[in-house]
């Protein structure tokens, strides 16, 4: 069974090795009034994911199922979760339910969020805040759970091999790393440098998240802003042909 861990109050961490991609895949569950499910995983992750979630609560009580945008491992398993779960809504960008999402892949229509726009669980609210291109797709979006601070960032801060599942340390070094590692081979340039990535970040930041929810690598805790401003710095430096930029030092 997947890995599981509480990375903050009522949020779990659900994460496989892979070991023939040397990277984690993690999907967050928020146990709640109506329970949320960040990533559905890649199909075939499905049984495993399905049996971690199942030991934390009843997967038929399932409401939302969120992700960033539309990949394999954001999404893949979308119509597996919606027939065990049969009161489960997709909840994605406008873009994203508009353009793929409803007629690609959902049993049932999604939950089309627009920027600004607030989902409510019970306990907890997030806010989603559209980032096209960021980390990529035209209909890419993050949640933002405002009252841990917690931001459910997807791609971003990518890291590679089987860390630990919380880290209060050095997740930027390992990012430039599995960046300039992808750059050298057929996966280069899986994530745009663009005029929206720079401005993006800076407005995560300003959000000062306290936990970053990583899908592939460890959690990070602690200064979520500046890490998140250290990570624009990174991607200009290794995809924007921004070298010359200066970095705070790495945690």
């Amino acid at each position: 069974m997947a890995q599981i861990t509480e990375v903050a109050p009522d949020l779990f961490r659900i994460t496989t090795f892979l070991d023939q991609f040397n990277l984690q895949f993690s999907q967050f569950l928020v146990r709640d009034d109506e329970p949320l499910l960040y990533h559905t995983g890649p199909r075939m992750l499905f049984a495993g994911v399905k049996e971690a979630v199942a030991s934390l609560m009843d997967i038929r009580t399932l409401r939302w199922i969120g992700f960033s945008h539309f990949e394999a491992d954001e999404c893949g398993s979308l119509p597996d979760w919606q027939r065990v779960a049969p009161l489960a809504e997709p909840v994605c960008s406008l873009v994203g339910k508009l353009v793929s999402v409803d007629d690609c892949l959902a049993l049932r229509p999604a939950k089309g969020m627009a920027d600004g726009e607030v989902l409510e669980t019970g306990r907890y609210r997030f806010q989603f805040l559209t980032t096209p291109h960021v980390p990529h797709c035209w209909e890419a979006g993050h949640f933002f759970e405002e009252t841990q601070r917690t931001l459910l960032c997807s791609d971003l801060l990518h890291q590679a091999g089987n860390g630990e599942p919380v880290t209060h340390s050095d997740v930027i070094g390992r990012c430039r790393d599995v960046l300039k590692e992808y750059q050298q081979g057929p996966l280069a340039n899986y994530m745009p440098y663009c005029t929206l990535t720079d401005p993006t970040l800076q407005r995560l930041a300003a959000l000062k998240p306290k936990t970053l929810a990583t899908m592939h690598g460890s959690v990070y805790v602690g200064d979520g802003a500046q890490a998140l401003r250290d990570l624009a710095t990174v991607l200009s430096e290794v995809l924007g042909g921004g070298g010359h930029m200066a970095m705070s030092p790495s945690r």
